[in-house]
């Protein structure tokens, strides 16, 4: 049996036996095996990317709403949430990155497709289509469960407006560094730091951007279904999804300019298994 290898974030969806479309090795020098070192069924794919983000919204959520009810001190709430998302974060990407790769972020999905389209390393546009609903879904579906773990309304659209300038520069910020951070890691050959260093840094942004980095448009879209901590209005949501956007660009930009123009740099082959943040 071969041994998975991984870069959640970046790693390009498994393959079913067969495909007419011949891939070698993703970004991060996996082939999309799963645990059992076969190729991954696109049903079982989305099924992880659905479950993944709809955990990771959950620890975020609920880790806020848990963090509010112990304490009145903003600045203890923020750490509790934080704390909780990083070790939720990298558990996550380490558990399903070998079944999908661990996006749990339609940012990273497209910028995979996008640094991998031309060499058949990323995901295909119906991987993308596929991949992207499932994780505003498993968004969405998180909010609600962690509304309902706390004893609240389970369907609570939040009150807590975010749109300022200021706010939509974080995310930009956020994204980029995301995407550069992540994508940087297999240029380097180390993929298989990649749970660690992506779930650090999304720590680092929370305190670093004005936004709290959110840094991804379904976990953005499933913190509107939550009048909780980690809540947004759903009003602000759109322009915070443009910023994360315009981010992407700009950390894949950033990507060229530090590591060169190619999507083929060293793969890292010593990582044992599993995967990496997806971000929030």
């Amino acid at each position: 049996m071969r041994t998975p290898r991984y870069l959640g974030l970046l790693l390009g969806p498994a393959r079913r036996p067969g495909a007419a479309r011949h891939r070698p090795e993703g970004p991060a020098g996996h082939r999309g095996e799963g645990v059992s070192g076969d190729s991954v069924p696109l049903r079982r794919r989305v099924a992880a990317e659905t479950v993944g983000t709809a955990l990771l919204v959950a620890v975020v959520v609920g880790s806020g709403i848990q963090a509010t009810g112990l304490s009145k001190d903003v600045g203890i709430q923020l750490l509790a949430n934080c704390l909780a998302t990083v070790f939720g974060l990298g558990v996550l990407i380490t558990v399903f990155g070998p079944v999908s790769g661990a996006h749990f972020n339609p940012v990273v999905t497209l910028a995979a497709w996008f640094t991998g389209r031309r060499s058949g390393d990323g995901p295909t546009p119906r991987d993308v289509a596929a991949y992207v609903p499932a994780q505003i879904a498993g968004a969405i579906a998180g909010s609600l469960v962690a509304n309902a773990v706390f004893g609240r309304p389970v369907l609570a659209l939040s009150a807590h407006d975010r749109s300022a300038p200021h706010l939509w520069l974080g995310e930009v910020v956020a994204t980029a560094g995301l995407l550069l951070v992540a994508f940087g890691l297999n240029r380097t050959s180390r993929a298989h730091l990649a749970p660690a260093v992506v779930a650090a840094f999304i720590g680092a942004a929370y305190w670093f951007t004005s936004s709290t980095s959110f840094a991804n448009p379904a976990v953005t879209i499933g913190r509107a279904f939550t009048d909780s901590f980690a809540g947004i209005a759903p009003a602000s949501v759109p322009a915070f999804i443009a910023a994360q956007i315009l981010g992407a660009a700009a950390g894949l930009g950033l990507l060229s300019l530090v590591f060169g123009p190619s999507a083929h740099g060293p793969t890292d082959r010593s990582a044992p298994i599993a995967a990496v943040p997806a971000a929030l």
